[in-house]
């Protein structure tokens, strides 16, 4: 007998988690539907850790949009299987070649995709298990990849605007740490054997030209190590909700990231509903695609509104989980009965007003470091010159 982990929720709308030993884990589905839960997650506890690493969202939409296509014509779910893995790299085909057996043992496909070590997100098996108690798999498989298309576009729109920025960063980081530990070292023997009186600027450019030269391991290795506390002290979940808390009250960064957690979220949220999970579970499964601690936060609280019985559009706006624009599309979608619609309108709205915020912040950022770096190289031009007119007679 195993040992699963699981997510449900009451009938209240209350959430449960802990754990049921059971053989299979459509066993322990049914041991919790039998005490009137609806499970959300129920995964298998390993002994070791978990294998693999998340696939990337192009390759995943790539499977399921196959998937969708030969399961919607009557291909048997084995055979489309079989078929798309033909189309998938790295660690996928493994997992699909488990996926059939588990298949043929009499699982369910999401319970089969359980059990790729993390291979599949967390959303997209909640919405593909939503399909399946409602028989709409064919629909729910199209809904996910549509979905991972989505997030897979938005996170290449992402990188794309932040190439530029950081190749300036790095090459303007590099000239100014060449002139400090290269060129300056080299000058300074030149106007010492010329016997030359440096200006004060002069003197402090040398200073710290030397100062780096011959502390330049111990600079690193401190630098290192700050990275690596700093990285430490984000893998903390308190840590990193205190700093992404903070973030989202920055000028320019904190709509940036909460367009980007709202893109994300209602996107998910469309494609649960309409693959057929009730509102709270739809609600807590978004609230894991959100990216950002804190927006996961404040819709755990919009969740435990909702189940008071408090509309979801007020529960949104008053935990500030969603920008205003997807709060009112929400409105609109709850007065109207076309939820899912309009959270999935929320979210491509949402993309294009990320996209915005992002063209924003870094058409600001661009013209701060050439300013930043003009002015470093500006300064020590500036500190040399003055070095050099120093020694023309009578200088």
């Amino acid at each position: 007998m195993s040992s699963f982990q699981y997510r449900a929720a009451r009938q209240d709308g209350r959430m449960l988690c802990g754990t049921i030993h059971a053989e299979r884990i459509e066993g322990a589905r049914a041991v919790l539907a039998a005490r009137g839960l609806y499970p959300i997650s129920v995964e298998l506890q390993l002994d070791g850790p978990r294998i693999g690493r998340p696939a990337s969202r192009r390759d995943l939409a790539l499977l399921f949009r196959s998937l969708a296509s030969l399961v919607s014509v009557g291909v048997p779910l084995n055979r489309a299987l079989a078929a798309s893995a033909a189309l998938t790299a790295g660690q996928l085909p493994a997992a699909l070649a488990e996926a059939q057996a588990d298949l043929a043992a009499g699982l369910t496909l999401s319970s089969a995709f359980e059990h790729a070590g993390g291979l599949f997100p967390p959303v997209a098996l909640g919405m593909l298990r939503a399909g399946e108690r409602g028989g709409q798999l064919g629909t729910a498989l199209l809904e996910i990849a549509s979905h991972l298309e989505a997030e897979a576009e938005l996170y290449g729109q992402v990188r794309h605007a932040l190439a530029y920025p950081a190749m300036l960063a790095v090459v303007g980081g590099s000239s100014v740490l060449l002139i400090t530990t290269v060129i300056l070292p080299r000058f300074a023997t030149l106007l010492s054997d010329a016997g030359a009186t440096l200006p004060p600027t002069t003197k402090a450019l040398l200073l710290v030209s030397a100062f780096v030269g011959q502390h330049a391991l111990a600079i690193a290795l401190v630098g290192v190590v700050c990275a690596g506390f700093v990285a430490h002290q984000l893998a903390q979940p308190m840590v990193r909700l205190h700093v992404q808390s903070w973030l989202l009250t920055v000028p320019f960064v904190g709509p940036v990231l909460h367009a980007l957690a709202t893109a994300r979220v209602t996107r998910s949220l469309s494609g649960l509903l309409a693959a057929g999970l009730p509102l709270l579970p739809a609600l807590r499964a978004a609230g894991e695609a959100a990216g950002n601690e804190a927006i996961r936060i404040r819709l755990g609280r919009v969740e435990a509104r909702v189940a008071r019985g408090e509309p979801l559009a007020r529960a949104l706006s008053a935990e500030g989980a969603l920008t205003s624009t997807a709060v009112q599309l929400v409105s609109v979608g709850e007065a109207t009965g076309q939820l899912a619609l309009m959270t999935s309108r929320a979210g491509l709205l949402s993309s294009q007003e990320a996209d915005r915020a992002l063209e924003t912040l870094v058409g600001m950022l661009e013209p701060a470091l050439v300013v930043t770096f003009r002015g470093l190289v500006a300064f020590v031009a500036a500190a040399l010159l003055q070095a050099v007119y120093g020694l023309r007679p009578g200088g």
